[in-house]
């Protein structure tokens, strides 16, 4: 990430709107109109869209079981370049969390612990008893505690670019000096409470844009339809209430990791370019058999900006 864009996520939204950071963002596509089904868009994969217990997950392939779990603000979609050519060596299962784009939107539940107790009622559903498990962002730290709380249900896990939530959370600034690092703003943003349902319904487009841009060094990774596909998941208050309910659960989340031991399952961790050496160290206690990879020219979205590379790493460590 450059130095012109770190400054403007420093900034905050609003600065990066007036700055032009939202690309191609009108007020006719700020909700995401005229987006594909998950059906179509799964077909277009060579995969099926289904829904059970609850949750909306998009299956195919054949091989052992592969779990993916993406993270905020997306969808199972942003898997769509990684997931043909996992297919073909694994069943792959990429699951909308509790939440999150065609799954249920209860009032609670959003701690991971709760959260990777719905992803084991659907593998358990579907038949399996243990899983290859790979989680980005929100995905990543749902994957952790599933790896924590159904041991014997977790063959090898991949956590990319973030962690679980710790005490380490209290200590992040919201206000950043000059020349050192960025200001992760949405994490108090989204603590608010009915606040960012009025500011966000109908603008969604803008706050996929922000992200899309800003953490990329090369934006046009994540193409046009991606956007819309995102921007419509996050288009509603629910949806939004739902998302925000993931951050607003840290508190919980860093008490029950307080009680977690090591993961024992193998552990591979990925990072973006910027994030390598923080997450790197964070990891390295978590688990009793870990690796930590970092993808090249990557800021945060790794498998939308380097999925050959993504596909690599994943391969490789699954077997």
């Amino acid at each position: 990430m450059d130095l012109n864009r770190r400054r403007l996520l420093a900034l905050g939204a609003g600065a990066a709107v007036a700055a032009g950071v939202t690309g191609s963002a009108t007020a006719a596509e700020a909700t995401g109109g005229g987006v594909p089904s998950d059906a179509a868009l799964a077909r277009t994969l060579g995969l099926r869209s289904k829904y059970a217990k609850g949750q909306h997950y998009v299956i195919g392939g054949r091989g052992e079981p592969l779990v993916l779990l993406p993270g905020w603000p997306q969808t199972w979609w942003s898997f769509h370049k990684i997931l043909p050519a996992l297919a073909k060596r694994y069943t792959v299962i990429a699951v909308d969390l509790r939440g999150m784009g065609g799954s249920a939107k209860p009032a609670g539940g959003y701690d991971k612990k709760t959260m990777a107790a719905d992803v084991h009622t659907l593998i358990r559903h579907l038949g399996y008893d243990s899983v290859h498990i790979a989680g980005h962002d929100i995905g990543a730290m749902v994957a952790h505690s599933f790896a924590v709380n159904h041991r014997a249900a977790t063959r090898k896990v991949v956590l990319m670019d973030v962690g679980h939530p710790d005490p380490s959370l209290y200590d992040i600034p919201l206000l950043v000096r000059p020349g050192h690092g960025f200001s992760l703003w949405w994490f108090a943003f989204n603590q608010v409470q009915s606040l960012p349902e009025k500011l966000i319904t109908g603008r969604s487009r803008y706050i996929v844009d922000y992200f899309m841009d800003a953490f990329p060094p090369d934006p046009s990774t994540i193409g046009e339809l991606s956007r819309r596909v995102y921007a419509h998941a996050y288009a509603g208050p629910e949806a939004i209430r739902a998302g925000n309910a993931w951050y607003q659960a840290f508190h919980q989340d860093v008490l029950d990791f307080a009680g977690y031991g090591k993961i024992t399952a193998p552990f591979l961790g990925l990072t973006s370019e910027y994030s390598f050496e923080s997450n790197q160290a964070a990891w390295a206690g978590q688990g009793t058999d870990v690796r930590v990879h970092k993808v090249p020219g990557t800021g945060h979205f790794l498998a939308e900006e380097n999925p050959q590379a993504v596909i690599s790493e994943l391969t490789s460590f699954l077997g």
